[in-house]
This record gives C-alpha cells, structure tokens and sequence, in this order.
C-alpha cells in the first residue's frame, strides 16, 4: 500500500472448505477472511473478492452462502465465475460431479438477484461492483486494449504499425527466473482473429462499446462485420442502434452463440 498500490484482487474462490479442497486450494475460509481484514487495515479501500460457483457436487445454497459471505465484507468489486475446465489439467481428463444446467440456472439467478439487492451492479458477464468500483485493469483487456507481460506465465498485447501481436512469457517460475525478458511464443493476429477477440471481450461488458471503438483497436472498418452485426440483431442477440454493440439479455444469456456469429476463421 505504501508503495502506491491501490486495489488487490483476493482469490477466495469460496468461503466453503470441503469445495476448496476439492478445488486443490491450499488455503482455508479462516484464512480468506483474515487475509481480507488484513487488506482493510493496511489502508486499501478498493478490493475485489475472487469467488467460484458450479464447483463439484455444490448446491444452490451453498453457492448463495459464499456471495452473503463476501457481502458481509462489504468489498467494493465482486467477480463471480463459472467454473470451467481447463485443457491440460486434471479436471479436464478427470472430470468431477458438477451441478447440471438447471442447478446453474438457479444459482447464476438468485446470485444475480442477491448482488443486485446488496447495491452490486454487474457490468460485466461475470463481474460486480459498488458504485464507482469498477476495475479499470479489466476494462482494458474488455475494451481490448494493449498490455505487458510481466512474470512468469504473463500474456500481453501490442499494438503496432504493422498490426496487433500477442506474445507470452515462460510459465515455470525458475525457468522465467534464468531468463525474465524470454518470450516463449509471439504471433501476429490475422484479420479473421481481430474481429472475433475484439467482439470475445467487447461483448462480455453489459453496456457494450462505442462502434468507432471497432475501427480504433483493430484498424480495421465496421462494416467488415456488418453481416455477423445484422445476423446478430436479427436474432435478438445485439441491441438495435448504428452507435454500439451492445448485447441484450438474450444476448448476455447465450454469449457463446452470440460470438459463434463473429467467428469466421
């Protein structure tokens, strides 16, 4: 804190020890709390709460209960996300007991319901803050804006004269240690690429971006994707106006389908 830092994003993933360990989390609830409250008295006034729903074998209430949890602390940003299984891990070989696509209904609706009732707005599919607490870190990458890579594992995106790269960094720390400034991979996106990532991150935000944002970050016209925009709009998919993309809540619901529309590679 003293050194100017001013947020911190605490992975809790849950208040809930069985679901942590299934997790392979090596921290417990009593933990997440008091790393929380340490948080607090260093000074920081901006702190995010990093939680997980749909883990193995959770229940809609036991869901529920780690968002009342991560209310009473009363943190100024709240990213709730859905469990995904990574490829190259052991989840993905090895899948676990999950709950089935009306449990996650029910717990995505009545979380939604409850951090909307304790003053949380959702901006972002799966983001929620405060008034004022949205993360400007994150809204760079949703606005598909540049980045570095900085540490072990880090991904970054520049853009350039000749067009947009993307490269990143050793994963394993002691190798990244040996050689810092190493890229590991670099590539330059191709036009098909642009398009699709920048409608990835722009439409996961709940009020969407400006069209001239389009033409800003991938120099290239909005009328290249006027026939997956039009399709969009057709289905209900994206809100009707010549100024934004914007997804509706059909949208917001069916975000997959929505960007399957824009994926022409």
């Amino acid at each position: 804190r003293a050194a100017g830092v001013n947020r911190l994003s605490i992975g809790v993933q849950s208040f809930n020890a069985v679901h942590l360990h299934s997790l392979g989390r090596i921290h417990d609830p009593g933990q997440a709390l008091q790393a929380f409250r340490l948080a607090r008295s260093a000074g920081f006034r901006n702190i995010n709460i990093d939680l997980m729903f749909g883990l193995p074998q959770q229940t809609p209430e036991q869901a529920l209960a780690d968002l009342q949890q991560a209310a009473r602390l009363a943190p100024e940003h709240i990213s709730w996300y859905q469990l995904t299984f990574e490829p190259n891990t052991l989840f993905y070989h090895q899948p676990p007991p999950t709950p089935d696509d009306e449990q996650l209904w029910e717990i995505q609706q009545q979380g939604q319901g409850f951090l909307r009732n304790m003053g949380y707005a959702q901006y972002e599919v799966s983001a929620f803050s405060q008034k004022n607490g949205q993360c400007r870190h994150n809204l760079n990458y949703w606005m598909f804006g540049d980045y570095l890579a900085i540490g072990a594992g880090a991904h970054a995106k520049v853009s350039t004269e000749k067009g947009v790269i993307r490269y990143a960094r050793e994963r394993h720390p002691q190798t990244y240690m040996l050689s810092p400034g190493a890229r590991i991979s670099r590539r330059q996106l191709e036009d098909d690429d642009l398009k699709l990532e920048f409608m990835m991150n722009a439409l996961r935000l709940t009020e969407g971006v400006d069209v001239d944002l389009f033409g800003k970050r991938t120099g290239m016209a909005a009328a290249s994707i006027a026939e997956s925009v039009d399709r969009a709009r057709q289905l209900g998919l994206l809100e009707k106006g010549a100024d934004r993309f914007q997804p509706t809540s059909r949208g917001q619901m069916f975000l997959n389908d929505l960007l399957v529309l824009f994926d022409k590679r």
